[in-house]
């Protein structure tokens, strides 16, 4: 039954026709608008797929060929056009999707982790007389803002010196660099603005509000090494976890995602909690890792389509949007600096040598919200970008620019707390006597 006939008789749907697609009686309209989960065939677009068939023909005019590039346009249950929507073929970082998703289910949106800053001795007049003990917990944004406002606490609670040296444990990352020797080096940098190199000093002064410059000078260096003796002093909590997808996607970072990825088991664990969460067809989602790194990481249209659809519906269920985890075109920058996107689309970019991909949601007047995936094969990177931002633009021009903007896809302000900023310093709690 074509979707525009199952809207339009909504209003008296009989109830086998409403168990038939496991919806409850009590389901609006708009629900079934905004949210694909299922792709009934019979109402597709024909204005559409002339779009996407003159945008085929210009890709196989510069030597590509359309077999290898993917498409799917979905507007709730209604498919609107697609090309190879069902076939695996490499997306780059439409992997974090996945990822995102994974972690989301697993955790909570407000999920924070730890970690843990011990002693070795007792502070006495300003000098601790042991080792400085960094328990790392996973914390994929631990940054220079972090890290400075770490200092601050440890001078309030009457550290000015470490007679011993900085001990490295755990899962700790900083800026970045999952190696933990040359991570606790940026941590002993950090620690004491005495020593600052320039762009550590210039990040200080572009934090807002500006925070004290931490004063912790560490007589010894920085070594590996557990210390299960090490009394705690500080639980440094990270930025809650919606704010770390948020960063990872606006900024399609490949650290923070292998990070997220590695602590829900690794590629197969995230696969299948994505795959079971979006509710997957067998073999549309392929990982060998959560970053998107790599050809072997396999993803149909049609599976990051509904991955980033049901990420919307997780988002709708606990007080936010999909826009509040993904970039949104004409507001956040990152990956989407240079691109054409229609205004307010939110959406995930994916970018290898032989591969550009954009998946994500565009408003429209007559369809409404219109979920989508885009994935290349090519090399010419800029020219496939600008090729996608035409054909979104031409595609919302015909389905019409909308007059006012979803709720499912505007920002939530309630959750940017003075918490969720890099390097508050309520996130350091102390502990112990």
């Amino acid at each position: 039954m074509p979707f525009s006939m199952l809207l339009n008789g909504f209003g008296n749907a009989k109830p086998e026709l409403m168990q038939e697609l496991k919806l409850p009686e009590s389901v609006g309209v708009t629900v079934l608008q905004n949210t694909p989960w299922t792709a009934l065939e019979g109402d597709e677009d024909p204005t559409a797929n002339s779009i996407v068939q003159g945008y085929l023909n210009t890709l196989k005019a510069q030597g590509l060929n359309p077999s290898e590039q993917g498409i799917w346009f979905q507007s709730g249950a209604s498919l609107l056009v697609e090309n190879q929507g069902k076939i695996p073929i490499p997306a780059a970082s439409l992997t974090k999707i996945t990822t995102s998703l994974a972690a989301l289910e697993t955790w909570g949106p407000q999920h924070q982790f730890d970690t843990t800053i011990a002693v070795t001795g007792p502070i006495q007049n300003g000098v601790l007389q042991g080792d400085l003990v960094i328990s790392g917990g996973g914390d994929a944004m631990f940054v220079w803002e972090e890290a400075i406002a770490l200092g601050n606490t440890l001078n309030q609670l009457g550290i000015q010196q470490v007679a011993g040296d900085l001990v490295i444990s755990g899962n700790f990352m900083m800026n970045f660099e999952v190696n933990p020797a040359k991570a606790g080096a940026f941590l002993y940098q950090s620690l004491n603005s005495k020593t600052w190199p320039a762009d550590l000093a210039d990040q200080h002064s572009q934090m807002k509000p500006k925070p004290a410059k931490p004063t912790i000078a560490i007589k010894g260096s920085v070594r590996l090494g557990d210390m299960p003796n090490a009394r705690a002093i500080i639980q440094h909590k990270s930025l809650p976890l919606l704010h770390l997808v948020k960063r990872l996607n606006v900024y399609s970072n490949n650290v923070m995602a292998e990070t997220l990825s590695q602590l829900l088991g690794g590629a197969g664990p995230t696969q299948q909690k994505a795959a079971s969460s979006a509710s997957l067809p067998p073999g549309e989602l392929q990982l060998i890792n959560g970053s998107g790194l790599g050809t072997e990481n396999r993803i149909a249209p049609h599976a990051s389509t509904i991955m980033f659809s049901a990420i919307a519906r997780y988002a709708e269920r606990n007080g936010f949007t999909v826009s509040d985890l993904f970039p949104i075109s004409g507001i956040d920058v990152g990956t989407l600096i240079d691109r054409n996107i229609p205004k307010n689309a939110v959406v995930k970019t994916g970018t290898l040598n032989e591969v550009s991909a954009l998946s994500g949601v565009m408003p429209t007047q007559n369809r409404g919200l219109v979920w989508f995936s885009i994935i290349n094969r090519g090399t010419n990177l800029d020219g496939l970008r600008q090729q996608q931002d035409v054909l979104l633009n031409r595609l919302q021009a015909h389905w019409g620019i909308p007059k006012t903007r979803s709720k499912i896809i505007t920002p939530t302000p309630a959750i940017n707390t003075p918490t969720s900023l890099l390097g508050a310093p309520d996130r350091n709690i102390a502990v112990g006597n």
